[in-house]
């Protein structure tokens, strides 16, 4: 990744061809209406472009697109509904479908809540335990339908959710929290090791989340598959409001990718980094990708496809917490088939729909023949893009100016 111009005391790494900030207590950080990807010397065919993800080549995916580990979003259905498209989408073992025969209810519940009553609604719904049992229910289900599946936990449990989820088939394990690292200290309990836990595990482990590049190579030298990049950027996220913690998506992408690329140059395997949270159109997905992703893992977006757990509604991992809530239920109804919105075609002109469209012709336009090839793009700081020369879109409501 490129600039046209230098920003004077904001370089001290790479990644790819874009020198960014990595390491200064403060510095200018970037998200993704802020930058812009320049067109190649040499345009492709977008059809012929590659798309495909992998991860460390254990695990193999059609399309770049992870389903975020929300229960508003994903329930065993949706989980299958998006694996059959190419894509994966993670279920969360913390979650409501682990903790109810039938989850549909509660979800109901949740959707149904005022803004008044609704958190505690939640706090209500997710003092129910987790069964070990509907773990392996879950995760079976989803394998009998032929597709890849991937689970959530948080870290206290890892260590002994990973037998279980790797006997009921799971094909990838996500250890998720708002901050992640690889040393992490109390006095109270345990501290869960990487190391240990990719070497009890016969499947790719993946973490997050991560925004720094000093964390992310120390995360990776456990040996993980997959790192999660965010803090605080989804819609249905509020860490960045309580806690006043976090770093725009461009930023913490190219930040993680250059962790990535200085790992892999000191002789690791290629760990794949996920953008997580924050995109909304398929801009948002190509500059992610451009910043340095290998996948992008979308939340809300999904919550708005006819095939969502909630039919319209999304709410963060972290909002039902009983001391300190980190997110909110928000509402975005239901948009599109979850077809559309990843491969399309698109009935709207916003952006909102097909994906794997938007990304294949960015890959075309910038002349880059894989995501690879695309994390090396030239991209500008460009703050005006999202209203430049758009005044009639914006006066009139349509296109970029919903």
């Amino acid at each position: 990744m490129q600039t046209r111009e230098e920003i004077p005391g904001e370089h001290s790494g790479q990644s790819g061809d874009f020198e960014i900030g990595i390491g200064r207590r403060a510095r200018r950080a970037y998200g993704f209406d802020e930058v812009a990807l320049v067109p190649g010397g040499v345009t492709l065919n977008p059809d012929e472009v590659d798309i495909t993800f992998s991860m460390g080549g254990r695990f193999d995916l059609p399309l770049p697109f992870w389903g975020s580990a929300m229960d508003g979003v994903v329930d065993v259905d949706f989980a299958i509904a998006m694996g059959k498209l190419g894509g994966v989408a993670v279920l969360n073992l913390d979650g409501v479908h682990t903790r109810y025969e039938d989850s549909a209810p509660i979800i109901e519940k949740v959707a149904g809540a005022d803004k008044a009553t609704v958190n505690a609604v939640l706090k209500e719904a997710y003092r129910e335990p987790v069964k070990p049992r509907l773990i392996s229910e879950r995760i079976k289900a989803i394998k009998a339908a032929g597709v890849p599946c991937a689970v959530s936990t948080v870290p206290a449990r890892a260590e002994e959710r990973a037998e279980v989820v790797q006997r009921a088939g799971a094909d990838v394990l996500v250890v998720q929290g708002t901050v992640l690292t690889a040393r992490h200290s109390s006095r109270s309990y345990h501290q869960l090791s990487f190391e240990e836990l990719v070497r009890a595990c016969e499947i790719p482990v993946g973490v997050g989340n991560c925004v720094q590049y000093d964390t992310a190579l120390e995360l990776m030298e456990t040996g993980i598959a997959g790192i999660l990049v965010g803090v605080g950027p989804g819609a249905a996220c509020t860490t960045r409001g309580v806690l006043g913690v976090g770093v725009p998506q461009v930023t913490a992408t190219a930040d993680v990718a250059a962790a990535r690329d200085e790992h892999m140059r000191r002789g690791g395997m290629r760990v794949a980094v996920i953008t997580d949270g924050g995109m909304r159109i398929g801009a948002d997905v190509c500059k992610a990708f451009a910043a340095g992703a290998d996948a992008v893992m979308i939340g809300t977006p999904l919550a708005g496809a006819e095939e969502s757990a909630s039919k319209g509604f999304n709410w963060g991992m972290a909002t039902p917490d009983p001391n300190l809530p980190r997110g909110t239920r928000i509402h975005v109804g239901t948009k599109a088939t979850l077809r559309e919105i990843l491969l399309g075609p698109a009935r709207v002109d916003d952006g909102t729909q097909n994906f794997a469209g938007a990304l294949r012709s960015a890959l075309g336009v910038c002349g880059a023949r894989d995501i690879a090839e695309f994390q090396h793009v030239e991209m500008v700081i460009a703050p005006s893009i999202v209203s430049e020369g758009k005044v009639f879109q914006q006066a009139q409501h349509v296109g970029m100016g919903k």
